[in-house]
């Protein structure tokens, strides 16, 4: 071999060297990075998988899955359901705004209807409510409650799935012009008002757990095909031992003028299952009336239907409080019955309201002696609505309620 080919072996086996010092440390480096990268990826992706997974994150106050096991009806959606179900929630879809969030009517590809509460990010109910609607709603059977089919948590996605009602809430009619307002007619009102009172005799002492409705509102009950009402939204409802029969409170909750001694609220004292009555009270008097409990007129003044009806009261002059689109020959003592009820549910002194067992006893009983309500006189107040919101926060002037009480 000669010296020039000896040489040439020489330089090739230090080039193959060469290369494999650098080339394959190289490429043993790279196939590390692929190989961790893919891991990586991989753990995000099982990560974000169990995140899309309907909620089951313990951490969030623990909510109780079992319920899908235990209820055949009751389903945990996934969010592209609910997306398509409600064509990526478009406005020709939403049924109407709460105070918590849009709800949405959903067609599923079976062709079940649904309505669905989708939770505003901002909407100050999180979780804590979320759970509390979920958990509650699904142990309540009663027929005047509305059902509870489902509900969605993904991300930030948190969304309960009821029942379908076509007749939308009863604020709709009868806070409406005077052809929505016909549509109910007195038989109809009475027995909304009795179906209302028996969902809430439920809540109170039937049901295996007691509840306290609290924000109880006519936006809040829903119709059926028959126009029959059904109770929801249990965002803020609060639920007790079979023993305790009232609770403190470190929030306001509620809408003003559904709600018992406003101003000892906004001190934070105690509520109780009367704060319910109180709400029923008031809702007998705008079924009644066709009328909202409170509002601001053009010229500012506050008007209160509770001082305009005791007044109609102390001046025997209740049949002027009817809803003028009912027709004249509706008997007059079922009107002072209704009345009569709704002022006891409203007394100043808790202690004086019946319980919902004594209401739907006075509902249900024609020939039954009535107890005259306590004489307590509402006055209403000039307000500015400036003022009122810098005293009890924003509100639509339909909700908001100042009741000044005192003793004649």
């Amino acid at each position: 071999m000669t010296k020039k080919a000896r040489r040439k072996i020489t330089r090739d086996r230090n080039l193959k060297i060469l290369v494999n010092a650098i080339i394959v440390p190289l490429l043993a480096t790279l196939f590390c990075f692929i190989v961790c990268f893919v891991l990586i990826r991989a753990h995000k992706k099982e990560k974000a998988g169990l995140q899309d997974k309907p909620n089951i994150n313990v951490n969030e106050d623990e909510l109780v899955w079992g319920l899908e096991g235990k209820d055949s009806e009751f389903t945990f959606f996934d969010f592209s359901q609910i997306s398509n179900a409600t064509s990526n929630f478009s406005d020709e879809n939403k049924l109407g705004q709460g105070g918590f969030g849009p709800v949405y009517k959903g067609q599923f590809p079976d062709g079940r209807e649904m309505a669905i509460k989708r939770l505003a990010s901002n909407s100050g109910q999180g979780f804590t409510e979320f759970k509390n609607e979920v958990q509650l709603i699904a142990k309540l059977q009663h027929t005047n409650l509305v059902r509870l089919l489902g509900c969605c948590s993904q991300r930030r996605e948190k969304m309960v799935i009821y029942e379908y009602l076509p007749n939308k809430s009863l604020d709709f009619f009868i806070f409406a012009d005077d052809t929505k307002r016909a549509l109910l007619k007195w038989n109809k009102r009475l027995a909304i008002i009795e179906g209302i009172a028996q969902g809430l005799l439920y809540l109170h002492k039937h049901s295996r757990l007691r509840v306290i409705r609290r924000d109880l509102k006519a936006s809040n009950i829903l119709l059926d095909n028959e126009m029959q009402p059904k109770i929801s939204d249990f965002g803020l409802a609060k639920i007790f031992s079979s023993d305790d029969i009232e609770g403190n409170t470190t929030r306001i909750v509620g809408t003003y003028g559904y709600m018992a001694r406003l101003l000892s609220m906004l001190l934070l004292e105690s509520f109780s299952t009367k704060s319910d009555v109180f709400s029923f009270g008031v809702l007998i008097l705008e079924i009644i009336s066709g009328k909202r409990n409170s509002c601001f007129d053009q010229q500012g003044s506050f008007f209160n239907l509770l001082g305009d009806t005791w007044k109609s009261w102390k001046e025997k002059r209740c049949l002027e409080l009817l809803d003028a689109s009912l027709a004249l020959d509706i008997s007059s003592s079922d009107i002072m019955r209704c009345v009569s009820i709704a002022l006891s549910c409203v007394q100043e002194n808790a202690d004086d309201q019946p319980t919902m067992s004594d209401v739907v006893s006075m509902l249900s009983t024609e020939n039954m002696t009535l107890p005259e309500p306590n004489n307590r006189a509402y006055f209403q107040v000039r307000v500015r609505k400036e003022v009122a919101s810098i005293v009890l926060g924003p509100s639509s002037s339909n909700e908001m309620t100042i009741s000044v009480l005192c003793s004649r």
